[in-house]
């Protein structure tokens, strides 16, 4: 039957398509390719909070900073030659390198700009770990955390904000900045500095390693709680980094360096309010404080046990598979049932002369981006040789072998809304919000609750919420909140007056970082502190200044992202509103679209970005003997598989995005609205499980929207979801059921949110002494007593208004004895 079907198909296409077989085996070679390329293996990429200490204090300078290294040492050479002569600063002894230190912090107060400068290099050259005595990188990360504590015990940091402030003040660079045409490195050059020791401090200090001494360790927790308190001009420090920010996006100071100052703010962060370990063990310590039941599991690392999918199938093996699927059906079934048939011609590759391009972003493009086979067809279908790849490689699924990776979760309001149908169904009428009467409910529905009720995850927000409400109701009887003065909490009254500017701020910026942003006149120039003074001439250096570019922009988007998305999780564990109070600011700044043209680009030449000179990377570059750059070797770039901070950067817009839109059926549309879907799909090419996770969520949640035909046309994403996404038990995001699309609803939602946020804020942190809960003077004699300033106009018909209101009108004593 078999072979009667293949010559039958092989007569019916002979005819009028001879030239198909050089067409489809030119597909075949391609098909090789993709699948070369599918079948790659996993990126073996750790997520975490941050990079390699190595990489990280690389990102902090730009290669055309290099010649500054040499600067830096020659500054410390000097001074440190006049006062000591014959040893080297790792030969001097710890009293020794104190009174050294006490020596320049003296000589940082002179008024001379040129000479302040000079000192701060030579403290920056201190931080760097005094490379020119070390033989090693590992050498000058040694002497460089031994140099940082020695200048923080000294009390430098405090020396460099009073400097820093000063810089930030300096109206005479700002006016001068403005009015230039073009700005360069020059224009940056102390505020380089500063920012720069700064940086250094607060990474180096933040990291623990195995040489920790006691002294260190105090030195760690003390400098963590001044940067996360009031102690820095009553605010604590990263608000003057984000005055900085919103600053330069005026356009007010476009001489600073953004780079340095957005990295800076996220290690300050990262440092004061804690990354994603200390964050899990935070809920896991208030969970039990609010009494409730201990997570099902850690998240971090159900997420780090996650092996990837294979991507989609690309569009080359899905044209071949459409040929065969064709050639099939013409041998063994002339009529099919029309659903299938749009399934499989939805896109046929020889309509058109052109080949359509995959990278299209309409929905008809996506629609049949992985066309599965009928059923009935299968047994008909010639497999052409290879064979197509599997769901997922023999190796992947063993990943569970006892289940799935995540224990289901139900809401309270899920089980709420279970019996409320139930009960109408059963009995005819409904009991509110009563979880627990099963009287007259059939045994399979009793079982049902049971399971539900076993599922059941009491998160942290509705607790929160439910106290909120209960605030809000009675505020004379539940008394005084007690709000503890946590860094956070600290942070985010700092931030509350400016919080829609400084949203505003980081946007731009990313805008103007992102790869599939158009250059404008209008735009921001990010490039100040990366732009040398002199534009390159030769071809060598117009491609270092290009790698050095596109660097420049990839750190911005890696600090930018990594910042939202530890400031929202902060915000969300410390008080839901807070978090949802940055959220709106973000939606309504157009963060989704904003994400999503990010995403809309080739994600895997982005992951995959050789941006990047190792040989001229610090410290690398000041330990070594640099050979001769060449066009080859910047071309080569290095042999990793993916860039760390790219992947990085794309996991934590998906991990924003997410936030965002996680239950909010508004925002959920939004992703609809802007076809989402496509871009998503995209890039569930990157073979990253976290990343594929993230981005299966954020279609899972909008699968029900997508219509019937996108389900059926994408059943390896909706088992890939089915596989990794957690499991809401009565939730039906794969059949669209009971589609909630309300379009009336969208604007109340958020309007709603947005009135229990304002009452939240005004509760906690409207101070105001005339608010409606303010005492009231209720002492006759003392209300009279009081002067009231009258307008001039009142004096003047004073008489008319008191012949009028008073003698004109007649008193009705005798109702006074009959009040109604």
């Amino acid at each position: 039957q078999m072979q009667g079907a293949e010559m039958e198909g092989s007569n019916n296409n002979s005819g009028k398509q001879k030239p198909l077989p050089k067409v489809r085996e030119l597909f075949k070679n391609q098909r090789k390719e993709s699948e070369g390329s599918m079948e790659s293996p996993n990126l073996e990429f750790e997520y975490g909070d941050s990079d390699t200490l190595m990489a990280e204090l690389s990102e902090l300078y730009s290669y055309t900073e290099e010649p500054e290294f040499g600067l830096n040492r020659d500054c410390f050479e000097e001074d440190f030659r006049s006062q000591v002569k014959q040893k080297k600063w790792t030969e001097l002894d710890l009293s020794e390198q104190k009174a050294y230190v006490m020596r320049l912090l003296d000589a940082l107060e002179v008024t001379n700009r040129d000479k302040r400068l000079k000192v701060a290099r030579a403290i920056l050259y201190l931080a760097q770990g005094v490379f020119d005595e070390c033989d090693s990188e590992l050498d000058v990360l040694h002497w460089s955390r031994h140099n940082i504590f020695l200048l923080y015990d000294m009390g430098t940091f405090t020396a460099l904000l009073e400097l820093l402030s000063m810089e930030i003040d300096n109206n005479q660079a700002c006016s001068s900045a403005v009015r230039k045409p073009a700005i360069s490195l020059a224009d940056s050059t102390e505020l380089r500095v500063l920012l720069s020791i700064m940086y250094l401090m607060v990474e180096i200090i933040r990291l623990e390693t195995e040489e920790e001494t006691p002294e260190w360790k105090t030195a760690r927790e003390t400098f963590r709680t001044e940067l996360g308190s009031q102690l820095y001009n009553g605010e604590p420090f990263a608000l003057l980094l984000f005055t900085m920010v919103t600053k330069f996006c005026s356009m007010n100071a476009p001489h600073f360096p953004m780079k340095k100052v957005l990295l800076l703010l996220w290690k300050t962060v990262l440092f004061t309010l804690g990354g994603f370990e200390e964050l899990q063990e935070l809920k896991v310590k208030r969970r039990e404080k609010l009494h409730l039941p201990a997570l099902p599991e850690d998240s971090i690392k159900v997420v780090r046990s996650m092996r990837a999918a294979s991507p989609p199938a690309s569009a080359m093996e899905l044209i071949e598979q459409q040929q065969q699927q064709r050639r099939g059906r013409r041998s063994r079934r002339p009529l099919v049932k029309q659903d299938s048939l749009d399934t499989y011609n939805e896109r046929d590759p020889f309509k058109n002369d052109e080949a359509r391009d995959e990278e299209e972003d309409n929905d008809d493009a996506d629609s049949g981006i992985e066309g599965e086979v009928d059923p009935l067809d299968r047994d008909v279908i010639i497999q052409p040789p290879p064979p197509p790849p599997p769901l997922r490689p023999p190796t992947e699924r063993l990943s569970f072998p006892k289940g799935l990776p995540w224990a289901p979760k139900v809401r309270e309001k899920d089980i709420e809304h279970f019996l409320e149908t139930s009960r109408n169904k059963f009995i005819g009428f409904t009991l509110g919000n009563d979880t627990e009467t099963l009287v007259g409910l059939p045994r399979p529905i009793h079982e049902s609750v049971k399971t539900l009720k076993q599922h059941k995850y009491v998160s942290i927000a509705e607790v929160q919420i439910k106290r909120e409400d209960e605030l809000q109701q009675c505020p004379m009887t539940m008394g005084e909140e007690e709000v503890e003065e946590m860094p956070t909490e600290i942070l985010y009254v700092g931030m509350l007056s400016n919080l829609s500017q400084y949203v505003i701020a980081l946007l731009k910026l990313l805008l103007a970082a992102a790869p599939t942003s158009k250059a404008k006149t209008d735009s921001i120039n990010i490039l100040a502190d990366v732009l040398p003074e002199e534009m390159p001439v030769t071809v060598l250096q117009s491609m270092k200044l290009g790698i050095d570019v596109n660097r420049h922009k990839e750190i911005i988007v890696k600090a930018i992202s990594a910042l939202l998305l530890l400031l929202l999780k902060h915000f969300k564990l410390n008080h839901i509103y807070q978090f949802e109070y940055v959220s709106q600011h973000l939606v309504f700044a157009n963060c989704i679209p904003l994400i999503l043209k990010f995403f809309n680009q080739n994600i895997m030449s982005y992951i995959s970005a050789k941006n990047s000179i190792y040989m001229l990377d610090f410290p690398h570059c000041v330990v070594h003997e640099l050979p001769e750059l060449t066009a080859e070797s910047l071309e080569a770039g290095d042999s990793n598989q993916f860039c760390w901070r790219n992947l990085f950067s794309c996991i934590n817009l998906l991990r924003i995005l997410n936030k965002l839109t996680k239950w909010k059926h508004s925002r959920t549309m939004m992703l609809v609205v802007f076809k989402s879907a496509p871009i998503l799909k995209r890039a569930l090419k990157v073979k990253q499980a976290m990343m594929q996770l993230y981005v299966l969520k954020l279609l899972k949640i909008q699968t029900k929207y997508l219509g019937r035909q996108w389900r059926k046309s994408n059943m390896k994403t909706m088992s890939a979801i089915y596989q990794k996404v957690r499991h809401r038990l009565n939730d039906d995001w794969a059949y669209g059921n009971d589609i909630d699309a309300r379009p009336w609803d969208f604007q109340a939602e958020e309007c709603a949110l947005r009135e229990s946020i304002e009452k939240f804020n005004c509760r906690r942190y409207d101070k105001n002494p005339n608010g409606e809960f303010s005492p009231v003077d209720n002492c006759l004699q003392s209300v009279l007593g009081q002067r009231v300033e009258l307008p001039e106009d009142f004096r003047y018909s004073y008489e008319i208004w008191l012949e009028r209101e008073v003698f004109s009108q007649p008193i009705r004593w005798e109702e006074l004895l009959h009040p109604e």
